[in-house]
């Protein structure tokens, strides 16, 4: 890269990106209460019409295949039984799933109605295609982030058309809509109108966001809340703490909020780390106990709720590693015809479980740069590379062999030519900027719920190829949108 003092384009046309990034919630809260833009490429990437289509056409069916394994909970009890014994975080959330659902001879009908809101990121892999880098089945966010991406490079078209042209990459793209926003919002919409007719009540239907405490990532879900009220649902925002003395049973397994009343929807913005179940003041003997019950409380009612606890284990690494292990003909017992099953297939990615043989492998012939190693975690920070595989490998204990998993290492396309990445008010020239493509899907009880068959719009993250963390707010990635090539 070149430093940031070297300015490629007008300061003026960054000055005016930036104030339009603030002005429409592009953005993070500071610790003082201030917000800074995020970053943001100056021009989308561009992608081949067909592979944009094909994600289009096989995303919604990977959601409509986890949708159901996250019901199979036999499957998921017996499936995921060594994951528990080997991580800690998700022993925690296999009890949590026995105390809703019973055990595999006492089977509990479930009372919450299960509301998928899922991004499935992918890489468009130079010698593969386009191949799921993981499922996001929990805080999966940024839709609204997504859309106003593609919305700030239609004002950068608009207002700096010379400047959009010299730097993009085909003069003759077309730009992808992006209505990630309005549609997912449709789907909670129309889950909390069904929820709120279920127990014959008229008035507008309310939804309950759990979020982290003093979190950054603010405005995207403020930005989702705004369409959700455009669409006469309640908005409410509290922690699990905030909700560990507050919810009630109402009749009929209504779940009621102190000063509220029923709520229809629950959407988890937290929930995926032992951190977001921690509360000092509670002194517990037990590590987050009362607060996962808090979790567990409310999908014991009769409520629409993401991410429901089946879902968060259907959306992990290690059923991820299941099923890219299993044959696609397994698939058709979850709802896929041999098409859907095939195309699901298609797009899976290599994945290897960690045990003694596996690491004996990696140590005699694996090549390194052809791999990942991940563990469970969600977000950045979860993934090592390279030469520090194989340390890794050499010091795991054996007990968490199946937390981990190794994962073929995607290298997806370069862009032709050098783009300008935006960050805090300065510019930055990127020769080497690839991009993650997460698509978003919305279905409630298995059914797509939105507008597009349960597709619900994109989020393009790029990043320079030597990087290796892409996250807009923690990492080196940036916001970016897409435009079509035939």
């Amino acid at each position: 890269m070149n430093t940031s003092e070297t300015r490629y384009v007008s300061q003026q046309v960054i000055e005016d990106a930036c104030e339009w990034a603030i002005m429409h919630g592009v953005a993070f809260r500071q610790a003082d209460n201030t917000a800074r833009h995020c970053p943001f490429s100056i021009v989308p990437m561009t992608i081949e019409r067909d592979v944009y289509e094909h994600l289009k056409t096989v995303t919604p069916l990977i959601a409509k295949l986890i949708s159901h394994v996250s019901e199979d909970h036999d499957f998921l009890q017996t499936s995921l039984s060594e994951l528990a014994e080997a991580d800690a975080f998700f022993g925690r959330l296999m009890e949590l799933h026995r105390e809703v659902h019973g055990d595999i001879i006492n089977r509990i009908p479930p009372a919450r109605q299960p509301l998928l809101l899922m991004r499935t990121d992918f890489m468009d892999d130079r010698k593969h295609g386009a191949r799921v880098i993981e499922f996001n089945g929990i805080a999966a966010g940024m839709a609204p982030f997504g859309q106003r991406a593609t919305e700030l490079h239609q004002f950068i078209k608009t207002q700096w058309g010379s400047v959009y042209q010299d730097w993009l990459e085909d003069e003759h793209a077309i730009p992808a809509d992006n209505v990630g926003m309005e549609q997912l919002a449709l789907g909670i919409a129309t889950a909390a109108k069904k929820v709120k007719a279920h127990f014959n009540e008229e008035g507008t239907p309310t939804f309950l966001m759990v979020v982290q405490k003093n979190e950054g990532n603010v405005y995207d879900q403020h930005l989702l809340e705004i369409e959700l009220q455009k669409l006469d649902v309640r908005t409410v925002r509290r922690t699990f703490e905030q909700l560990s003395s507050k919810l009630s049973s109402g009749e009929r397994q209504r779940l009621v909020l102190e000063d509220i009343g029923g709520v229809d929807v629950v959407y988890l913005r937290a929930g995926y780390q032992y951190m977001d179940y921690f509360s000092p003041e509670l002194n517990e003997p037990i590590c987050c106990q009362a607060l996962s019950q808090t979790r567990l409380f409310m999908e014991k009612h009769h409520v629409a709720m993401n991410a429901t606890i089946s879902q968060q284990l259907a959306t992990s690494k290690s059923m991820q590693m299941l099923l890219t292990m299993m044959p696609a003909s397994e698939y058709l017992r979850w709802g896929l015809n041999p098409k859907e099953a095939e195309l699901v297939k298609s797009v899976l990615a290599d994945m290897k479980p960690i045990n003694t043989d596996s690491i004996k492998w990696f140590a005699a012939s694996g090549n390194k740069d052809e791999w990942v190693l991940k563990n469970q975690g969600e977000g950045g920070g979860h993934c090592i590379f390279g030469e520090d595989i194989s340390k890794q490998l050499s010091r795991l204990p054996k007990e968490q062999y199946n937390a981990w998993a190794l994962m073929q290492r995607l290298h997806p396309h370069e862009r032709d030519k050098p783009t300008i990445a935006v960050r805090d008010g300065q510019q930055t020239l990127v020769n080497d900027l690839v991009s993650e493509i997460g698509l978003f899907t919305v279905h409630y009880k298995g059914e797509p719920v939105t507008e597009l068959d349960g597709y619900a719009g994109y989020l393009i993250r790029s990043k320079p190829a030597s990087e290796n963390e892409g996250g807009i707010h923690s990492g080196k990635g940036i916001l970016d949108s897409l435009v079509l090539v035939d």
